[in-house]
């Protein structure tokens, strides 16, 4: 089987058991941003983060493919994609407690910075942050039964990559970067 269909060429794509649409319907900004956002979190993998950071990254990413399914099709009940959110979530918060552990308390605003790990950590966060923002349109739209489930995880997500970051730096020995208001 070809990469290449060429069936795309007229600016349109084929849905998991369902349409073709046009590329720029709001489902396939979606599925899309959901894509971007896994390859995102790819570049920060391929840093060698620490063993647990990446395993933890390991699982987001399985996870970000299960929710591209079930967004990438009309039907996701039928045709057995509905991602099942259970249990995500509190594992996610239970790895941000478990990183701030080794914080300092945050006590000011911080840039996006310092390490490059912790770059390409705040880079996904910012992508992340951008895919809540398409998935709030798209079940707004109506042409989602409802993906809140999919919205709480991307929220919780942005939280655990930014300090993600701020452990990348602590890891490596690199000071976050305090925002430092132009008013002083």
């Amino acid at each position: 089987m070809k990469i290449y269909t060429k069936t795309g060429d007229a600016g349109s794509t084929g849905l998991f058991g369902g349409p073709r649409v046009s590329k720029d319907d709001p489902r396939i900004s979606a599925y899309g941003t959901i894509d971007e956002l896994n390859a995102a979190i790819g570049v920060v993998r391929a840093y060698k983060q620490s063993e647990n950071v990446d395993q933890m990254l390991a699982v987001i990413q399985h996870q970000l493919f299960s929710i591209g399914a079930e967004l990438a099709t009309p039907d996701p009940d039928k045709h057995g994609l509905k991602w099942q959110s259970e249990g995500h979530v509190q594992r996610m918060e239970s790895w941000i407690d478990e990183l701030e552990k080794e914080l300092k308390p945050l006590q000011n605003f911080i840039l996006p910075g310092g390490s490059l790990q912790a770059s390409q950590l705040h880079i996904a966060r910012t992508v992340c942050r951008r895919t809540e923002r398409e998935i709030v349109s798209f079940n707004n739209s109506g042409r989602v039964s409802d993906a809140s489930h999919i919205i709480i995880f991307l929220n919780r997500l942005s939280d655990l990559l930014f300090v993600m970051a701020r452990y990348a730096n602590k890891v490596l020995g690199v000071e976050d970067v305090i925002w430092e208001s132009p008013r002083k």
